[in-house]
């Protein structure tokens, strides 16, 4: 390692990579700094590119399939599938390793760590572990109690082989302290800001958005059944999700005179789409434990739009949004959703405030740019270690 312009580093993600921000920032915030980003994806629906150059990110999707109907905590299905998916992508980077060594591993998700470690081991390089989701959490649903704990004292165990860990939270900061005795960097999913001037959106009727992971938790049913047909109300709904859940939403929006489904939205889009609309709709189960945890992207996307949002009240989402000022945190239900459209819809100046509050946030202290320092002081961090060992 003789500097920036040769460190290379290794991405492990257990998704197709997409449409999460998330690792698009990273990635592009470590190139722009002088290093070069390889991702190794898990693609089990089969239908993206096998290789792929994403901005100057070096992506490689292995197709290991995963049959939907097994879902991802039956067990022993997708125990098997993970198994063999984390075989291949070993090879995988062991051949592209022999190419042009990686100076750095970078794993996201409790299910790529082990093998994160497997080839730390291998190379000696520094491993960083990034972590939204506690995993255990979301097993408990599907999972009998005693199997998800496993998943707990797992992490906990694999952790100590990290060397770094980074979050999305204090709250997920203080889990990690908690549970396992790491000290975390917390990193949330901040965006570059759209512009530091509030621009009002110009829609004859009030537009509801909501483009991202499309999953029961993010409670779209409550939308569709709130917003289907209110007078002077369109909702704009896009993303990806498991095929029959994306069906059962495209049939209903169908059947909608006022709600329009867009399907997946590439990266470079969604900011521009948020920006026409006037408000985002995030409003997470509270009854789901990484929901009532969760910092979800839509936040900071309408914070850099200087759009408000919409999410559930009691949640850690939603006491954010009512600190900052951002947005509403309402009730989970119909009638408490419902009463929240209706109020924003009528009330532009309620709107506008709202708006400018969320821009005002992201301007001082909610963006990238102060972000992605904190990732670049950790691996010129681990990059001064390796030096020394």
């Amino acid at each position: 390692m003789t500097g920036k312009l040769q460190m290379r580093v290794l991405m492990l993600v257990s998704s197709p990579f997409i449409t999460d921000p998330r690792i698009y920032n990273e990635a592009q915030t470590l190139i722009k700094a002088g290093y070069s980003v390889t991702v190794l994806a898990w693609d089990r629906e089969k239908n993206a590119q096998v290789q792929q150059d994403m901005d100057g990110i070096e992506i490689f999707r292995l197709r290991i399939p995963v049959p939907f109907k097994y879902g991802i905590a039956k067990v022993p299905w997708h125990a098997l599938h993970l198994a063999a998916w984390q075989c291949e992508a070993y090879c995988t980077a062991l051949r592209l390793n022999k190419q042009r060594p990686f100076s750095f591993i970078h794993c996201y998700f409790l299910d790529t760590l082990p093998l994160g470690i497997a080839l730390k081991r291998k190379w000696k390089a520094p491993l960083v572990f990034d972590v939204r989701d506690i995993y255990g959490n979301m097993l408990q649903s599907t999972l009998p109690a005693p199997l998800a704990r496993l998943f707990f004292s797992l992490e906990k165990k694999l952790l100590k082989y990290v060397d770094s860990v980074i979050t999305v939270s204090e709250i997920m900061s203080k889990y990690f302290e908690d549970s396992a005795g790491r000290t975390t960097t917390i990193i949330m999913n901040c965006k570059r800001l759209v512009s530091s001037e509030y621009q009002p959106p110009a829609n004859s009727k009030f537009t509801l958005l909501y483009i991202g992971t499309l999953h029961k938790i993010r409670s779209m049913d409550l939308l569709f059944s709130v917003a289907a047909g209110l007078p002077d109300v369109d909702c704009i709904i896009g993303g990806i999700g498991q095929p029959g859940y994306i069906s059962m939403l495209q049939e209903q929006a169908r059947k909608s005179n006022n709600i329009s489904f867009v399907g997946r939205v590439p990266f470079a889009e969604v900011l521009k789409i948020t920006q026409t609309s006037d408000a985002v709709f995030c409003m997470l189960d509270p009854g789901d434990i990484n929901g009532k945890i969760g910092m979800p992207n839509k936040l900071f996307e309408a914070m850099a739009c200087g759009r408000l949002i919409i999410c559930t009240k009691g949640t850690y989402s939603g006491d954010f949004v009512e600190r900052e000022g951002t947005g509403l945190a309402v009730d989970y239900s119909e009638a408490a959703l419902k009463e929240a459209i209706v109020s924003l819809r009528d009330n532009r100046e309620l709107r506008e405030n709202l708006g400018r509050n969320a821009l005002r946030a992201a301007v001082t202290r909610y963006n990238w740019t102060n972000e992605e320092k904190k990732l670049l002081e950790i691996y010129a961090g681990l990059q001064d270690r390796s030096k020394g060992r």
